[in-house]
């Protein structure tokens, strides 16, 4: 499976009550499928996969099956334990995802050896393909890197620490390995505001990224996305100044508003999506009126590229 393009990470919308709002989360679903991402994984970190019980987790990764229809591929995020990660992805299989997004093994720290024997024990017969999350305390280096190659369910890398050094090296010793497999491995650039690192991760070889704005400023993220690909460098520096940089110094000023403050953005959109789930904090009126502000230079500044276009 080739993932190449934005790749969209639905949030998972509450209820006043702390149900999971079914019928929000449709509504936002097909507003990122309109955009057309090149896949979806859903219940993923932004989709509070921790904060979801298993029935929650079941029914929200139904759902998106049910609701994208075969449009494009669905992942589910899975991880905790190795035992877990693995029942996880049994369930998403059975749900009917065409992959899985395996997420760092919960609290232990280890050496990358260690973190690839946990990758091989989760996608051990794996049903669906697996893109392994390197992040926190799940990391690799470039033999390890390699490693994944001799795990037929991992199709991917998706990396999440922002060394621009090591994941240089890990994509080299990939793709220069001489495996089977090496030339098809899909690497994708999963930091926080990932539109901030796009231009170095495509230098390096990893051209696709996930894009948290796209779930509530959808047609902005599009923008950058096709000017970044088409190197149109004054709409994405106009793009960058406006919007990206303000949107992730905010995002950086409080553990959590990576997937809060996108809440309130989708809310400020016109699209309540709900709170948060503890620890996770939803952001503070202050905070949110900056956002507000961010978000209306963000319009301005894509109207402006859009009458540039014409």
């Amino acid at each position: 499976m080739h993932l190449d393009g934005l790749l969209a990470f639905p949030l998972t919308p509450f209820t006043p009550d702390d149900e999971v709002d079914l019928a929000a989360f449709g509504v936002h679903l097909e507003t990122l499928l309109a955009h057309r991402p090149a896949a979806v994984f859903v219940a993923c970190g932004t989709g509070e996969f921790t904060g979801l019980s298993v029935a929650e987790w079941q029914t929200v990764v139904r759902t998106a099956v049910t609701a994208v229809n075969g449009r494009i591929p669905v992942f589910a995020g899975v991880g905790g334990g190795p035992k877990v990660a693995r029942d996880g992805v049994a369930m998403a299989a059975a749900a009917g995802c065409d992959g899985v997004l395996l997420m760092p093994p919960y609290l232990v720290s280890a050496p990358p050896a260690g973190v690839l024997r946990h990758i091989a024990y989760v996608t051990d017969h794996s049903p669906v393909p697996v893109v392994v999350y390197q992040r926190d305390n799940a990391r690799l280096d470039p033999t390890t890197a390699v490693g994944l190659l001799d795990l037929p369910s991992v199709i991917g890398l998706k990396d999440g620490v922002g060394d621009v050094d090591t994941m240089l090296r890990e994509v080299t010793a990939v793709r220069a390995s001489g495996h089977s497999r090496a030339a098809d491995f899909n690497f994708l650039n999963g930091l926080p505001t990932a539109e901030l690192s796009v231009q170095a991760y495509e230098a390096i070889g990893v051209p696709s990224y996930s894009s948290a704005v796209l779930d509530f400023m959808p047609d902005l993220a599009t923008a950058f996305f096709r000017a970044v690909r088409a190197h149109e460098q004054a709409t994405v520096q106009r793009l960058l100044a406006s919007f990206f940089l303000p949107f992730a110094t905010l995002r950086a000023q409080v553990p959590g508003y990576a997937v809060s403050l996108i809440k309130a953005g989708s809310r400020i959109a016109g699209l309540d999506l709900g709170g948060v789930r503890p620890p996770l904090v939803d952001p503070t009126p202050e905070h949110v009126a900056q956002l507000s502000d961010i978000m209306s230079a963000g319009r301005q500044a894509l109207a402006v590229t859009a009458t540039a276009a014409r």
